[in-house]
Parts: structure tokens; sequence; C-alpha cells
């Protein structure tokens, strides 16, 4: 499974991005689909998920109300909206595919990346 996300850039504080996921060589649909976020020096960080069906969602305390996690299983695409965006939300941002869940354990497949930085 190869996994591809874009959309990142540089934007200002209260700005919005729209990341996209596309998924190769599996069906996106028997998968849960998760964001994650490393910023310079700190871990990785669970930022969204999705469950296999699109049926339940589960975010970051930090960007709950801000970002929505969504999918599109014809497309095999993956996206995730982010308003509202804050300076502490620079990173590189990252898809991945497994298990419905907030750790990166529970991921088998992850993209390259796609950085996101918000200016103050």
């Amino acid at each position: 499974v190869q996994l591809q996300a874009f959309g990142g850039g540089l934007v200002q504080a209260g700005g919005s991005l729209r990341l996209s996921c596309a998924a190769s060589g599996r069906t996106f649909s028997n998968y849960a689909m998760g964001w994650f976020r490393q910023a310079p020096g700190k871990e990785r960080e669970f930022v969204a998920v999705i469950n296999w069906s699109a049926s339940t969602l589960d975010y970051a305390e930090s960007v709950k109300g801000r970002f929505t996690i969504s999918k599109d299983i014809a497309k095999n695409t993956g996206y995730l909206q982010m308003n509202s965006l804050k300076p502490e939300d620079t990173a590189v941002y990252y898809c991945t595919i497994g298990r419905f869940s907030s750790s990166v354990r529970g991921y088998d497949y992850w993209g390259q990346g796609t950085e996101v930085t918000v200016s103050s």
C-alpha cells in the first residue's frame, strides 16, 4: 500500500488548508484512516481518525471544532480540512491507514508527510 499526502503549505494564522491522502495498492475501505503530525523536536502526535465506514470519527482535543476528517472511498482518498489554523499547528502531517486508534502503533502504512506552516 502506498499513501501520498499533499496539500500542505504556508498559511497565516486563522487561515485554512485542506490536506489530501491518496491511497494505492489496496482498497481504502477496509481500513481506518488517521492523521498524525510531528513538529520539530517533538514526538509524532495523533490528530484525527475515521473508521472504515466513515461512521465514527475521533479528534485530538487540540483540533476539535477546527479540523474535519473525511474520506471518499470511491476515490480511495482521505482528507483533513483544517480551519482556524494556529501557529502551534505547524508540523509535518502524516496520513496513515490501519485500525481505529489514536496511537501510532495502531497503523500499518504511512505516507511521506506534507508540511504545514502557520505564521502568526
